[in-house]
């Protein structure tokens, strides 16, 4: 039996649940958050600003969604989800504007608006400051208000677990979506407290919200780059509003994951493209688990979403108390090397049980484009001129300004899918 450093009381999974006790053991004990120099953080932040992927991806996104469009299902998954998520992005977008529809009485209203987020469904709620830092360069005049409520919202546990699949497809669009209706309710409850709140939509997101979830005290940012919370580990989606109400911020826990996910590795070992580091490294002031986005995008385009990071972590699978609780018993990773926990299946290549693995060709992943779609618009121009023999038609000047065109629009509206990498 493991020596027990010390124990963290969380809030039970659902609203009215008992309190539940994580024992973290001495040895995996490290800082309370994630370990950073805030001097870099501020030099990167200034110098080096963050933009979405949506924008400076948009190649391999648009890529990306043609892959899947090959796929009827996944196409019409896509399709619906648009639909019906426009009009919860756009509504998100006004909530900026919003008057409160009650007078403030000067009271902390802190324990008011945890006990309606959990009425609504989140799993995990904490509050502190927004931090401008990681604001993406194209939002950084829409954020207002100076207070960041951190939203958790659990996704079904047994669609999860068929990942990558259909089913687990069309969880993770309807998880999003409940949420961000959710949303727009808990900001209406903080307006009639006499306070402005913004909604920030899970598929409009305006930064990386990772860090300020850490800060808030509701996980720790596991190998995989996600956010690995109590109850559920990956197996949620976040989203934030920022408000101008009297609130009480929370502060960072330590959960013993940064060090237990060095031992775990079981993501890293899984991942069927290679796309996950097995040693940290420091990173815009930041030690972490990196990902390789060149190796982790062709077979999420490919295989459904793919996820499998999500569906073999442990926390994820089993909880993090329980997960705790065995690791301090037997100083082993429940789960770890049964097909349990790291078996899945990739459509068309069958089944891969622990230590079995998937093998691509080096051209699976050289044929995704990079960049912006301008940039990409730019080197197809380029390609079709040079296989031309370098003469420039008036079709290939206009197909090259509508794509340009068609960037410029996607930038400026930049909506799209919750992109975790983004921090990564």
């Amino acid at each position: 039996m493991l020596k027990i450093g010390h124990e963290v009381v969380r809030p039970g999974k659902y609203h009215g649940d008992s309190p539940v006790t994580i024992q973290v053991p001495e040895e995996l004990e490290s800082v309370p958050g994630i370990p950073l120099t805030s001097r870099e953080v501020d030099w990167y932040a200034r110098e080096y600003p963050l933009e979405t992927m949506n924008i400076t991806e948009r190649a391999s996104r648009d890529w990306a969604n043609a892959i899947r469009d090959q796929h009827v299902e996944m196409r019409e998954i896509r399709k619906e989800h648009d639909r019906l998520n426009q009009p919860l992005i756009l509504a998100a977008r006004m909530t900026s504007e919003q008057e409160p529809t009650a007078e403030p009485t000067g009271e902390d209203v802190t324990e008011s608006i945890k006990n309606k987020a959990r009425e609504l469904g989140y799993i995990e709620v904490g509050i502190t400051a927004y931090d401008h830092r990681y604001t993406y360069q194209s939002k950084k005049d829409w954020v207002q208000f100076p207070n960041a409520i951190c939203l958790a919202y659990e996704q079904d546990f047994e669609p999860t677990q068929t990942i990558p699949s259909i089913d687990a497809e069309i969880v993770h669009s309807s998880t999003y979506r409940t949420e961000g209706a959710a949303g727009l309710e808990l900001a209406k409850h903080i307006q009639s407290l006499g306070y402005r709140a913004q909604v920030h939509s899970p598929n409009d997101n305006t930064g990386p919200y990772i860090p300020m979830f850490v800060a808030a005290g509701l996980g720790s940012l596991g190998a995989c780059g996600y956010l690995l919370t109590p109850h559920v580990g990956s197996r949620c989606r976040i989203m934030i509003i920022t408000t101008d109400a009297n609130v009480t911020h929370d502060s960072p826990v330590d959960y013993g994951i940064h060090a237990f996910c060095q031992v775990c590795q079981v993501c890293v070992n899984r991942c069927p493209g290679r796309a996950l580091m097995r040693d940290k490294i420091w990173w815009r002031g930041i030690e972490k688990n990196k990902l390789y986005f060149k190796r982790c995008r062709p077979v999420m385009a490919r295989y459904l979403g793919c996820g499998i990071c999500m569906k073999v972590c442990p926390i994820q699978k089993y909880g993090m108390a329980t997960v705790m609780e065995h690791y301090a018993a037997t100083g082993q990773v429940l789960g770890k090397g049964t097909h349990d926990l790291e078996g899945y299946e990739l459509e068309g290549k069958g089944y891969f049980g622990p230590g079995e693995m998937p093998v691509f060709e080096r051209e699976f992943f050289s044929a995704m484009p990079h960049g912006d779609t301008e940039e990409f618009a730019f080197d197809n121009f380029r390609q079709r001129a040079m296989d031309n023999g370098g003469v420039i038609s008036d079709d290939m000047l206009e197909e090259f300004r509508t794509e340009v065109a068609r960037g410029l629009q996607q930038s400026r509206d930049n909506i799209g899918m919750m992109q975790e990498e983004d921090y990564i």
